[in-house]
């Protein structure tokens, strides 16, 4: 399955920060509760590599695909594909990367900001480009320039996406899934707030049309 079609599956891409892995089975759960299908794991703290071997031994039992994001190289694509990742998430375009998960059979999505870096990962064979960090960048209207010439890229907004802008960005032609953390916060994970994460991943499910 290409990245596109994967991730308008998806509909939504939760980033997760995490500190304690031993919270990382929980969050699972509460993501596949309210019906949410993938998770994307960063690689920002020391404990996103053990949260991510959690997350895939229990991926069965939630339905929660577990992907790794804030990847910056070829080595760790090949980590995250033997730790059980379905897909990663690079905050820039860097070819080794990309040809690397490629070379894996992983979904790819890296971050792009210009029409040259779309150009270039989509000339290096990805179908859908992060657009990060899309609010800054200029939201759905920004969306909505770059896909005009780059008719068959898809793009997934991501920085400052929330409850408020994830409809429109959905609505719009070129955007099969959206990304952000609203749901997952840092500080609730932290503290094992795994009802709160539950409400609000409902929520966001049901805001982005799983539910």
């Amino acid at each position: 399955m290409s990245a596109r079609a994967y991730l308008a599956r998806a509909r939504l891409v939760p980033v997760v920060t995490i500190d304690d892995a031993a919270r990382a089975a929980d969050l699972s759960c509460a993501l596949g509760d309210a019906g949410i299908r993938c998770a994307e794991v960063t690689l920002r703290t020391p404990a996103a590599w053990d949260a991510i071997t959690e997350m895939v031994a229990v991926a069965d039992e939630t339905g929660v695909d577990v992907g790794v994001g804030t990847v910056l190289s070829a080595d760790e694509v090949t980590r995250a594909h033997a730790a059980g990742a379905h897909f990663i998430v690079s905050p820039g375009f860097d070819p080794a990367t990309v040809a690397r998960a490629h070379d894996l059979g992983l979904a790819c999505l890296p971050g792009v900001a210009t029409a040259s870096e779309a150009m270039a990962a989509q000339r290096a064979g990805c179908d859908t480009v992060k657009v990060f960090p899309a609010g800054l960048l200029g939201g759905v209207d920004y969306i909505d320039a770059l896909s005009a010439p780059l008719v068959d890229l898809g793009f997934v907004p991501s920085g400052g996406v929330n409850p408020t802008t994830a409809a429109g960005y959905l609505a719009h032609r070129a955007v099969p899934a959206v990304s952000g953390s609203w749901m997952v916060r840092r500080d609730d994970i932290a503290k094992g707030r795994f009802d709160t994460i539950r409400a609000a991943s409902f929520e966001a499910a049901a805001l982005v049309g799983l539910a």
